[in-house]
């Protein structure tokens, strides 16, 4: 079975996060194994700019040789449902495997978004890191319901 990988500086800590994202992990494991690899945030004495290169160091380290590197940032391109379903369905197909980041408070490191094959945002708006990671597992089921003809998704 494919993976999906996730990458996140930070741990779910919320139970209805861990819930929520649990749920999604759950429909999508008849499809791909969502797995997640939390990264211990950096010391918060240390300075921005040293935290945000010391966890793209971590984040690099865990990116598995041979994957598709997406880094998530309200900067990013936006796509809506459809459009996503077709980006993932064309890594998967392609061979690759899709490997999600959710950077630390102070975003990613150069380093990160050079290694990354994409930059997407989830919304133009700024979310809380624990939203997030919920609002792509959702996202990623809806892709593959998409892309699977499953019906979960309203044209």
């Amino acid at each position: 079975m494919k993976r999906i990988l996730v990458v996140a500086v930070g741990r779910l800590k919320t139970s209805w996060c861990k819930e929520a994202a649990g749920h999604y992990q759950k429909l999508l494991s008849r499809h791909f194994r969502l797995e997640f690899a939390e990264l211990k945030d950096s010391p918060a004495a240390l300075p921005a700019p040293e935290r945000v290169r010391l966890e793209g160091e971590a984040i690099l380290a865990r990116l598995p040789e041979r994957c598709a590197p997406v880094c998530l940032d309200e900067k990013g391109q936006s796509m809506d449902s459809v459009r996503f379903a077709e980006f993932l369905r064309d890594l998967v197909e392609g061979g690759e495997e899709p490997v999600f980041i959710l950077g630390g408070p102070y975003g990613l490191d150069p380093a990160v978004r050079r290694r990354a094959r994409a930059m997407l945002a989830l919304s133009p708006m700024t979310l809380p890191h624990e939203l997030a990671r919920v609002v792509l597992c959702e996202q990623l089921w809806r892709a593959v319901s998409i892309w699977r003809n499953i019906p979960y998704h309203n044209v």
